[in-house]
């Protein structure tokens, strides 16, 4: 009796191999969000600095110089919640 013979496949292609896959996909990944990363700051530049940021930071320094001023508001409502009228500075 004469048996057929065994045909066994040829080695497949990697292309059909899912761990292949797997292994090329993050890099893939990182260079697609690298590329949209780019796109973004190309295309959506930084606001320029103030010209006159200087003067704005001496005028914001100014208001900090006089904490009783700049602070008045804050320490009248957090007096005015926490203590009673009578204690309240004045």
């Amino acid at each position: 009796m004469p048996t057929s013979p065994v045909i066994t496949p040829g080695p497949q292609p990697w292309w059909k191999f899912g761990h292949v896959w797997l292994v090329i996909a993050g890099p893939v990944i990182v260079v697609i969000a690298g590329f949209i990363t780019l796109w973004l700051a190309v295309s959506r530049p930084d606001p320029v600095v103030e010209e006159d940021y200087y003067r704005k930071g001496i005028e914001i320094n100014q208001t900090l110089a006089q904490p009783e001023k700049s602070l008045a508001p804050a320490l009248k409502g957090r007096n005015h919640a926490a203590t009673p009228a009578v204690d309240q500075p004045r």
